[in-house]
């Protein structure tokens, strides 16, 4: 699979403290082998982002993608929950 980062994506990580940093990558590393691995709790998005997916990082912390065509996903957004709202 390849993941390709939107610049939004790289500013959001890029203000991460550095623990959620390290969890986020443990998370990547999952979602690389499986999108849909249930650890991750990927779900389709509805409103304004329909045709957009999540996954979880962590309780508080998810990450907003865009699965653009077979075996090719765009990250868009990573934070809380306000990245819905953004």
């Amino acid at each position: 699979m390849k993941i390709f980062y939107s610049p939004k994506f790289i500013s959001q990580y890029k203000k991460l403290p550095k623990q959620l940093k390290l969890e986020l990558i443990e998370r990547e590393k999952i979602f690389f082998k499986n999108p849909f691995d249930p650890r991750l709790k990927t779900h389709k998005l509805t409103g304004k982002l329909r045709g957009l997916w999540a996954y979880s990082i962590d309780r508080k912390h998810r990450i907003i993608f865009e699965i653009v065509g077979k075996n090719i996903t765009q990250l868009h957004s990573v934070g809380t929950h306000n990245i819905y709202k953004n």
